[in-house]
């Protein structure tokens, strides 16, 4: 396969196992060396539900999204910066990547603001719930994350931006690395989950669909797309409406996935395309 520019979100299991995590690094290594350019987006919720748990900090999500305090807010920063996305590149820069650290503030290369969600009640009345410190991107500026891709770097990004104040926000990590897979023009934005595609009927492995379009998606919510599976969707899907070329899922506990797509041209996963 010609060299691409790869935008992998890496998340899951895949994450907390340290062999896994060694093998996806020895992956992107051969990836790299190949000619692909490769940006890394990385979450953290089981470290950061850890953190906030050690430090008696109470965790509370509605529909989803966790209400983020000052407090919750200094923990969560204190683990993905320094714990989560340091490891990283301690263990990708081990397998012989040139792998760099940052996340949205550096640069200012991801801007938020305050994330309202949203609630319908059952009169029928809207009513707006503000989740604290938690960003909705407002902006991406890609230079420096094109700069370091170009000088041949592995940039691996932590899921924290700014507002224009300067203060850190959680940002949800599928919307993360969607916005910043549009903002860099991917021609693969890559979702690394726990499961080997999306399925017609889970978990028959011969009901995965390999190639879905973009305009198939809409009728596949609430009947295939379902659970924690919408809002990967849903990132990929903007990513694609946004100018990505592609869009896939692979099972990030299965690293040699990337290997079977990327240099065998190996019809595995889910592929969504224009």
């Amino acid at each position: 396969m010609p060299s691409s520019k790869l935008l992998i979100k890496y998340g899951g299991n895949a994450m907390i196992n340290q062999t896994l995590k060694l093998q996806i690094a020895q992956s992107l290594y051969r990836l790299k060396n190949a000619g692909h350019e490769i940006v890394l987006v990385h979450g953290g919720g089981p470290f950061i539900n850890k953190a906030l748990e050690k430090a008696n900090i109470p965790s509370e999500f509605i529909e989803g999204q966790r209400q983020t305090s000052p407090e919750a807010m200094f923990e969560i920063q204190k683990t993905l910066k320094g714990e989560v996305n340091g490891d990283l590149v301690k263990v990708f820069s081990q397998q012989g990547l040139k792998a760099v650290g940052l996340s949205g503030l550096d640069n200012q290369t991801v801007l938020v603001s305050p994330k309202k969600l949203k609630l319908t009640l059952s009169d029928g009345i809207i009513d707006e719930i503000d989740l604290g410190r938690v960003g909705q991107i407002t902006s991406v500026d890609p230079e420096l994350i094109l700069s370091l891709i170009e000088k041949k770097f592995l940039p691996i990004l932590a899921c924290i931006a700014a507002d224009t104040e300067g203060l850190a926000y959680n940002v949800n990590a599928d919307d993360f690395a969607g916005e910043v897979a549009a903002s860099i023009q991917a021609d693969y934005y890559i979702s690394l989950t726990d499961v080997d595609g999306l399925y017609q009927n889970y978990p028959d492995p011969t009901s995965i669909l390999r190639n879905i379009s973009l305009g198939d998606l809409p009728n596949l919510y609430g009947k295939i797309i379902q659970g924690g599976m919408i809002p990967k969707i849903q990132s990929l899907e903007n990513a694609l409406k946004k100018g990505v070329k592609n869009a896939l899922i692979l099972n990030g506990t299965q690293p040699e996935q990337l290997l079977a797509y990327f240099e065998k041209g190996s019809t595995i996963g889910t592929t969504i395309t224009h």
